[in-house]
């Protein structure tokens, strides 16, 4: 079976990792866990982008040379996907032998098949965002400036001027047009693929695609006075990493590219073309989500408002923080990022819905049973059996289409079902008149509890395997499928223990 291979951007390297970067690959880990549960086969690939002026000037800027600065920054990534407890299959650095030299076979490819040919470039370039900029992308202001036509850039862009190689962009327009047609499901979220159908009906032109200013590259084959652009070499990572992983059909092509919105544009137009003209298969999917704000305002480096995901961890821990990116907005919206709102969502959704839950149920097995798992009467069918049953499908199917803040509204739903049973059941009061009857009502709740475990696993494997512990569950380290809970119960397995609270109030 084909792997299903879900990919990052790979990071630039100019500063630290923030919640932006935190918020894509943990969206990336929570798809490439559930579908490992599922036993479906992945490869899940990261990395780092390094190349490009941007990166020299930085180490420029920090006085270190250029590849240690590469190194520092690339490792502050994996540190922190460490942290966040990410599990990728593999981590790939454009400064690595694996990645240059196949971007230097792709690019003789395209040089020998005339996709590639030798040019001069005039127009402007942005140092931020790394793009080439005409003159009717980036018109003067008011002031006679040219600023980058990203909304979240807008620097000044660089008038230049330099002999350059061009990939034949133009000629993929109406192949590309053509696909997007043919394969609705490319373009996503559905309603960001407008701007790209425009974008590319209103005609592409060639793209530059090396430098002679910039030496901090991949050399071109044969003409070391040039560096192939950082977006071309970049964007090749899907690629270059698959092949390096062994068998390419094993993996390729990728099933999902999960991206900024911000760099859709060279995902969803640029690389499909690239592909094209090397005679491969396409990804099935790109998918660009929405970017944060902090606190209404937009991240940028002179509002000092960038979020370090490790100050939320040191105070919410790891597993809150992880929720709290996946349901505080729908995958593909913009959204907002305030410590108010991540405490009002960890006290009443996590402390209070989840962990007051069970804490209870815990509490009552403990007390009223020996912390016993209670016996089930094989003669009657569980009241929750088909409505947890019936959640399961639906669940799954939000989570094939990245809706994970849909995903989990569905699950918070269920654990509502269940607080909503603790009080029309009282346990607390049956178990005076009627044990049987409490035991039943106290199976069901353990578990439907560890149901929810196997749900909330993807997002949340530190909480979810607290809980199969304290549960009974002795199958470590991937929670039980709803499926071999509701086979798999007997009376006396594994004992319910009490424990500390999942999530302490803040």
């Amino acid at each position: 079976m084909k792997k299903y291979y879900l990919t990052t951007p790979l990071y630039y390297v100019n500063a630290a990792p923030h919640i932006g970067h935190a918020y894509t690959t943990v969206a990336a880990d929570v798809l490439a866990r559930f579908l490992r549960a599922n036993n479906r086969p992945v490869h899940f690939l990261t990395g780092t982008d390094e190349h490009g002026s941007k990166i020299a000037e930085a180490a420029a800027e920090a006085k270190l040379p250029v590849q240690e600065f590469a190194d520092r920054n690339s490792a502050a990534f994996r540190e922190l996907w460490a942290h966040l407890d990410i599990r990728y299959d593999d981590f790939i650095r454009t400064t690595e032998p694996r990645h240059e030299s196949r971007v230097q076979e792709c690019f003789q490819k395209l040089l020998d098949a005339g996709d590639v040919y030798k040019g001069r470039y005039r127009g402007f370039y942005c140092v931020s965002d790394e793009t080439y900029w005409t003159e009717t992308d980036a018109p003067p202001d008011e002031k006679g400036r040219r600023l980058c036509p990203n909304a979240e850039c807008r620097k000044p862009l660089r008038e230049v001027e330099e002999e350059s190689y061009f990939f034949k962009l133009s000629k993929y327009q109406q192949p590309l047009l053509k696909h997007y047609q043919e394969n609705p499901g490319f373009l996503m979220p559905t309603h960001r693929a407008n701007e790209i159908l425009r974008f590319v009906e209103g005609g592409l032109q060639d793209t530059a695609i090396s430098r002679t200013k910039v030496k901090w590259g991949i050399p071109v084959p044969g003409d070391p006075e040039h560096t192939i652009y950082v977006w071309f070499d970049a964007l090749l990572n899907y690629l270059t990493a698959a092949q390096s992983a062994g068998a390419t059909e094993d993996i390729w092509p990728a099933d999902v590219h999960i991206v900024g919105k911000e760099i859709y544009r060279f995902h969803s137009v640029t690389w499909p073309a690239m592909l094209m003209a090397l005679g491969l298969p396409l990804p099935k999917s790109v998918f660009a989500h929405g970017w944060w704000t902090v606190d209404g305002q937009k991240m940028s480096k002179s509002q000092g408002n960038f979020v370090d995901p490790r100050d939320i961890t040191r105070e919410f821990g790891v597993d809150a923080f992880r929720y709290f990116l996946l349901r505080e907005m729908p995958f593909g919206n913009d959204g907002n990022f305030s410590l108010e709102s991540l405490r009002k969502r960890y006290n009443a959704e996590l402390a209070n819905d989840l962990g007051n839950l069970v804490s209870r149920v815990e509490q009552m097995v403990d007390s009223y049973l020996g912390g016993a798992m209670p016996g089930r009467n094989k003669d009657e069918a569980p009241s929750l059996d088909k409505e947890f049953a019936a959640k399961g499908p639906e669940i799954d199917a939000r989570m094939e289409a990245l809706d994970f803040c849909g995903a989990l509204g569905l699950i918070w739903g269920g654990i509502g079902r269940l607080n909503t049973y603790v009080n029309e059941k009282t346990p607390w009061k049956l178990v005076k008149t009627d044990k049987p009857a409490t035991e039943k009502v106290l199976f069901e709740l353990v578990r439907s509890l560890r149901i929810v475990a196997g749900w909330i696993e993807p997002f949340m494997p530190q909480t979810a395997a607290k809980m199969h512990a304290q549960l009974g569950v002795r199958q470590f380290p991937v929670p039980l499928s709803p499926e071999q809970v509701l086979s798999g119960d007997k009376a006396g397995t594994g004992k319910i223990s009490k424990a500390p609270p999942l999530f302490p109030r803040k």
